[in-house]
């Protein structure tokens, strides 16, 4: 059987996002809440950053279908800080309260051989 150039093309690039890592932009609702189901592949990671001004209060919580490591940094020219940083976790929550102004990200990395189901909620306040 012939594969048509455009076919082949698709597949090439479903192939591509399957394979890259998650980078996904914050929308808060009116109830200031930001939430999403997302896969983590084996090897890749799913990450969220927001902008906080100093002072900022945001709530958080994940459930997985397995073990990721997780944590919550920011970037201090070549530092990289963690207010929070688990390994091998299904499951956590907290609070983050932005110490100064800055680009927060939370981030969940797979280093199974499985993908997991990754459920987070966000709320501000």
């Amino acid at each position: 059987m012939k594969t048509s150039p455009a076919l082949a093309a698709a597949a090439l690039l479903v192939l591509a996002q399957l394979s890259a890592a998650e980078m996904v932009p914050v929308q808060w609702d009116a109830a200031g809440r930001f939430g999403r189901e997302l896969p983590v592949p084996p090897g890749k990671f799913v990450e969220v950053c927001e902008k906080l001004p100093e002072g900022d209060s945001v709530g958080w919580s994940f459930e997985a279908g397995g073990p990721l490591d997780f944590n919550i940094h920011f970037h201090e020219g070549k530092e990289v800080r963690f207010p929070a940083r688990k390994a091998q976790v299904a499951r956590g929550e907290g609070r983050l309260t932005a110490a100064r102004k800055q680009d927060y990200c939370w981030m969940w990395t797979n280093k199974g051989a499985v993908p997991l189901t990754l459920r987070f909620q966000l709320v501000k306040g």
